[in-house]
């Protein structure tokens, strides 16, 4: 088993910036590909980003491209998502999961693995 923990979110101005960090326990995060999804009140959970597990091929979802980045430090077990020129719209809260598969990151039945998740709010 696997357990992830999220942290980094809080509230923030539109415009500005947050770094959120995955903490992963349990398993080492180097066999995985890991993602970050969203859900936003009312909304369903909606893919983010994610990366294979060599590290070597990130993906983003539209709505973020060029403002978020998604990282990973294999040692530290840990993945982070860096958001910068935060929307208002970004508000939701933010999962961290792990996926065994190779492909169809953005789907999140493709994930074993959850974080409780961690809030983000963006006020404009």
């Amino acid at each position: 088993q696997m357990q992830l923990v999220e942290s980094g979110g809080g509230l923030v101005q539109a415009g500005g910036s947050l770094r959120l960090s995955c903490a992963a326990s349990g398993r080492t995060i180097s066999a995985y590909a890991m993602g970050w999804f969203r859900q936003a009140p009312g909304k369903e959970r909606e893919f983010v980003a994610a990366m294979r597990w060599s590290g070597d091929t990130t993906y983003d979802a539209n709505s973020v491209k060029g403002r978020f980045t998604i990282s990973r430090d294999n040692v530290q077990n840990t993945v982070y998502l860096q958001m910068n020129s935060l929307k208002p719209e970004d508000t939701a809260v933010y999962y961290c999961a792990a996926s065994p598969y190779y492909s169809h990151y953005d789907v999140s039945g493709r994930y074993d693995y959850w974080g409780q998740g961690t809030q983000v709010t963006v006020s404009s």
